[in-house]
């Protein structure tokens, strides 16, 4: 008889699970749906719904980042991309969205230490090393001018 409740309970936890991923996934899926049409609002409600079921997901963080950026809310958008990359170090396109930060704050050393580490990982990014280093060899010209 305990053999049947504990057997009982392991697939009401698992099924609870099962259940539990599935509806993170569909959340993930429909922000996703609703960012692409800027539906910005919704989107980014969705994707803090997901991350209630599952605040691993770093995806949800880098949309919720776009989402603060195209908001001008930097602040918002910096914390989400330490978020991402806390959860996936080697992000490459959030290592490239704070690159962007940076430069617009004309933190030329962080910058510089990001674009390092972009470098380093790059994959499916390297296209963006030209235009970044361009964007710090300005930075660095302007830093000269007011010096």
């Amino acid at each position: 008889m305990k053999l049947i409740k504990k057997f009982t309970l392991i697939i009401l936890i698992s099924l609870n699970y099962f259940i539990t991923v599935s509806a993170a996934d569909n959340l993930f899926e429909e922000a996703k749906k609703k960012f692409e049409k800027k539906d910005y609002e919704k989107s980014k409600f969705l994707f803090q719904r997901n991350i209630v079921f599952n605040p691993k997901n770093a995806e949800s963080y880098l949309y919720l980042a776009k989402i603060f950026k195209t908001e001008e809310n930097q602040e918002e958008e910096e914390k989400n991309l330490d978020t991402a990359l806390l959860l996936e170090p080697n992000n490459e396109e959030a290592i490239y969205m704070l690159i962007n930060i940076q430069l617009d704050r004309s933190n030329f050393d962080k910058a510089n230490s990001l674009v390092e580490r972009f470098t380093s990982i790059c994959k499916k990014m390297c296209n963006k090393k030209t235009e970044i280093s361009k964007s710090l060899q300005d930075l660095e010209a302007n830093n000269a001018k007011t010096n």
